[in-house]
């Protein structure tokens, strides 16, 4: 195999964001060939995430160099930047040239806030399916959604099947199945509740009250789309 063409791909990082959402796309993306990641914050301090891991960024916002594919996730954090002027207008400047706009999780609340997902079909967490609707996107509840240049993944490991959707779309089919493969990801979960759709109304509505008791979520109980 021969890959000539090199993509590079830039992961916003933020304090308080859910580690999984980006770390599973990274795996994805690191077992490619000609891809440079970068991994984006406006400066290059330790972040801490929302389970107390620390990630270190490589990359500013001020010597980010323009992207085929940013991405960023959610996160129990994400409330504090979503609606910061700077992260907004990072979105907004490499969204204006980037080839793929993306997210996985909460994230797309970022795209939708920065003018990237008007007009576009995007997926998100099923928590935050209704207030990415008021954003005026349209929700689907896909694991990946695919609308044009915008590549969504569901909630936390909806990731690592978006990040293989992302390979097959740069790299072709072959190159993501290695992917795949070498990540042995075979999914065989030991419980099928993995979508509000398989787990039933009372599983549901018990996950709602620990996520705003423990987790400090605000979901209403029956408002989810």
């Amino acid at each position: 195999m021969t890959y000539s063409q090199k993509h590079i791909i830039g992961l916003v990082l933020y304090p308080g964001m859910t580690a999984l959402d980006i770390v599973g796309p990274q795996t994805v993306f690191n077992s490619l060939p000609s891809v440079q990641i970068h991994r984006i914050w406006k400066a290059l301090d330790p972040i801490k995430t929302d389970d107390g891991m620390m990630i270190l960024p490589d990359t500013t916002f001020e010597n980010c160099p323009p992207l085929d594919a940013i991405c960023v996730g959610g996160g129990l954090g994400q409330s504090a930047v979503v609606n910061d002027p700077e992260v907004l207008e990072f979105f907004h400047k490499q969204g204006s040239t980037a080839k793929f706009i993306t997210s996985v999780c909460g994230g797309s609340e970022f795209l939708a806030k920065a003018g990237l997902l008007q007009g576009y079909r995007a997926a998100t967490h099923w928590m935050m399916r209704e207030q990415l609707a008021t954003l005026g996107v349209e929700v689907g509840t896909e694991r990946v959604v695919i609308d044009r240049n915008r590549i969504t993944g569901g909630g936390v490991t909806a990731g690592i099947d978006f990040g293989l959707t992302i390979a097959e779309v740069l790299c072709g089919e072959e190159a993501a199945k290695i992917a795949q493969l070498l990540m042995e990801y075979d999914p065989a979960p030991p419980f099928d509740v993995g979508s509000p759709e398989k787990a039933g109304a009372e599983l549901v509505n018990k996950a709602i009250l620990y996520a705003a008791g423990t987790l400090g979520l605000n979901v209403k109980i029956g408002s989810l789309r």
